[in-house]
């Protein structure tokens, strides 16, 4: 979950972080008030989760009211590059001596957490592929100690005040980092002023989908608002989906995006489950929905999530169909999915289903199964035969 600029500054200054003097308008009405306070000159910046604001026009210095009222008046009624503006946060201009990139994500081939840092702010991704970016890998059992942050920093030529700075900095980053949960936490640009004083002058923060369970403490106590960051805003049962998979942390079930068609889809298994989808939309059959199940999820969490996918108007067929599971068991989904249609006053014996999901516990899920007259696939039968099968039920029932 991506976090606005002023929430991930919120959680800046929660941690020590230096951030300029700023002030968060929400309103148009409120843009001269609030900009007199800051006093001229100052920096408006578009809250919207998008990158690319500076260069698209949605970060300018402003130099007096006029300039505030236009800028105010423009991206409250236009929104930013096809988004709505959340808000726009004004804040102190600074007095810029050099600016920096200072980064904490995770390394996917070397399985670890690293520091990144590098001169030139806005167009890191450029100086990226120059080279010219220092790493630390960062030993998940002893963190980021200070010294190992200002021995990292000394070989970017920093030295006295500024080197003792600029490690703290990154030492609070990582803090932060590590206990909510982030899979990135990004200052760009972190400014040096020509009076020697650091500024996070931008911030990005991304929270771990899997983690906001277990950040749901956090989340309340600095006022963040789960939500997905999608070009479009979640539908109803998008939302609904999301609460089912919030019931509890064991597994997934409930991570859905709403389509138009017929076919309610209960898929899983990583890349599988665009395979799926992908051999519905080739036979000729109209998913109703994209959603992934996995982890071991609760009985109870398989059957709502059930439900509110038969709920959807015009649905005629349900696919449950995986990759072969070893974390996941068999029996567990077999439970839900019953459940699920009972629920809804259907007879799985007589409905349009097909499932295919071989894994843990694999046969006292097939019993269960034949239990209600549910046609199911094995193993030694594809994910792409149980898609043409389900279609090609769903014709003849035409």
């Amino acid at each position: 979950m991506r976090l606005y600029e002023f929430e991930g500054k919120r959680l800046f200054k929660e941690w020590g972080l230096p951030v300029p003097d700023g002030e968060l308008v929400e309103r148009e009405e409120d843009l001269l008030e609030k900009g007199k306070k800051i006093g001229f000159p100052l920096v408006a910046k578009v809250q919207v989760l998008k990158g690319g604001r500076g260069r698209a026009g949605g970060v300018k210095v402003i130099n007096d009211e006029n300039e505030l009222l236009d800028f105010g008046k423009k991206f409250f009624k236009e929104g930013f590059l096809g988004r709505p503006t959340r808000a726009i946060l004004l804040e102190k201009k600074l007095d810029v001596e050099k600016e920096f990139y200072l980064g904490i994500t995770i390394d996917e081939l070397a399985k670890r957490n690293c520091l990144l840092f590098t001169e030139g702010g806005v167009d890191v991704e450029e100086i990226a592929k120059s080279g010219r970016v220092l790493r630390l890998h960062i030993d998940p059992f002893t963190g980021l100690k200070s010294f190992l942050a200002k021995g990292f920093f000394a070989k970017a030529d920093f030295k006295g005040k500024t080197l003792l700075d600029i490690s703290d900095i990154a030492v609070k980053l990582y803090d932060l980092y590590i206990k909510m949960d982030a899979t990135m936490a990004e200052i760009n640009p972190l400014i040096l002023t020509k009076e020697k004083k650091f500024f996070c002058a931008d911030s990005r923060i991304e929270i771990d989908d899997d983690a906001l369970t277990r950040q749901k403490g956090n989340l309340e106590k600095f006022n963040l608002p789960v939500r997905e960051e999608k070009e479009r805003e979640p539908t109803e049962l998008e939302i609904k989906a999301r609460e089912i998979d919030q019931l509890d942390h064991r597994g997934v079930a409930g991570r859905v995006v709403e389509f138009d068609g017929d076919i309610a889809l209960i898929i899983g298994g990583g890349g599988a489950s665009l395979t799926v989808f992908d051999a519905i939309l080739r036979y000729g059959g109209k998913p109703a929905n994209y959603c992934e199940i996995g982890g071991n999820p609760t009985v109870k969490k398989v059957q709502k999530l059930t439900e509110l996918l038969l709920s959807k108007k015009g649905i005629k067929g349900v696919a449950v169909i995986t990759n072969v599971l070893s974390n996941t068991r068999v029996d567990l989904v077999a439970r839900g999915v019953i459940k699920g249609m009972l629920a809804k006053g259907i007879d799985p014996s007589k409905f349009p289903v097909v499932f295919r999901v071989p894994g843990s516990w694999e046969e006292e899920g097939f019993k269960i199964l034949e239990k209600y007259g549910i046609k199911y696939f094995t193993r030694e039968q594809t994910m792409d035969e149980a898609a043409k099968y389900i279609v090609e039920l769903l014709k003849k029932e035409a």
